[in-house]
């Protein structure tokens, strides 16, 4: 039996003895059906050909991989009053990127912010010791591969510690979810972002869209509805879902400007 790997948007899929027929994250109107149909990997093969990527983001760990593979997401890891906290996860479990975590003491959790970046989060927990992965419910039924270590909640809000809040910010997926630590990783907060909203290229705004690859735009009601759940928390750096996609500085502000753009831009 084996965890085969979507090629487009790197999920793994429960165990079988023959790839699935489809994967159905590829097949929601967010994503997309590679233009060769459906292909999958393993994750031997993966490690293979790519090396861990493994770099520092504003003092923090980051890892990923080189070349790059499927959606290129990072990881992030967050030393936080709520524990060490592993902010996404990846296609590709690499021994260098695991050996870098546990040099900078291990995880206590995964959090991921929404279902493109489920990834190998079942073989991240294992890997890190069994740490539970915290995911929203409102995005339960996109995973697909069930994993003992996986725990939900639920509502728009989650503190789970003085200065750690998780904020469902919604439009992207139902249950998409922005970190918000209030004192870290430099002075003034930082907003850790994924796709809801995403930080563009010029990294100085962020957008807000149903699906990035199609280009499809989110509704103004969940634009709206996402303002108004970010409005209390204050921060001075936006992280993105990839490297170097970040805001470093004037953040808040950056994002409040992003919310007028849009909506304005939609009005006509």
């Amino acid at each position: 039996m084996i965890q085969y790997i979507c090629e487009t948007c790197g999920t793994w899929h429960a165990a079988s003895e023959r790839p699935p027929e489809r994967c159905a994250i590829c097949e929601d109107d967010r994503q997309y059906v590679g233009w060769d149909g459906q292909r999958w990997t393993t994750h031997e093969a993966l490690l293979a050909a790519h090396d861990a990527r493994i770099e520092e983001a504003a003092g923090l760990l980051a890892v990923g991989a080189s070349p790059e593979f499927a959606i290129d997401q990072r990881a992030l890891l967050l030393p936080t009053d709520a524990g060490n906290i592993l902010w996404e996860a990846l296609p590709i479990v690499s021994p260098e990127a695991v050996r870098a975590i546990e040099a900078h003491g291990g995880a206590d959790r995964i959090i991921i912010s929404h279902p493109h970046f489920y990834s190998g989060m079942g073989a991240w927990s294992d890997a890190l010791g069994g740490v539970p992965i915290l995911l929203h419910e409102a995005d339960r039924r996109w995973v697909q591969a069930p994993h003992p270590a996986i725990e939900y909640w639920s509502g728009d809000a989650l503190r789970l510690s003085s200065a750690v809040t998780l904020v469902r910010t919604g439009g992207h997926f139902p249950g998409s979810t922005a970190l918000h630590w209030a004192d870290g990783p430099r002075a003034g907060g930082a907003l850790f972002a994924g796709d809801s909203p995403q930080v563009t290229m010029d990294r100085r705004h962020v957008c807000f869209m149903h699906s990035y690859p199609n280009l499809t735009p989110m509704r103004t009601s969940d634009v709206r509805a996402m303002r108004e759940r970010l409005a209390p928390y204050r921060y001075e750096d936006v992280f993105g879902y990839t490297f170097d996609r970040d805001i470093v500085g004037a953040g808040r502000a950056a994002v409040d400007a992003s919310f007028s753009r849009h909506l304005d831009a939609v009005k006509a």
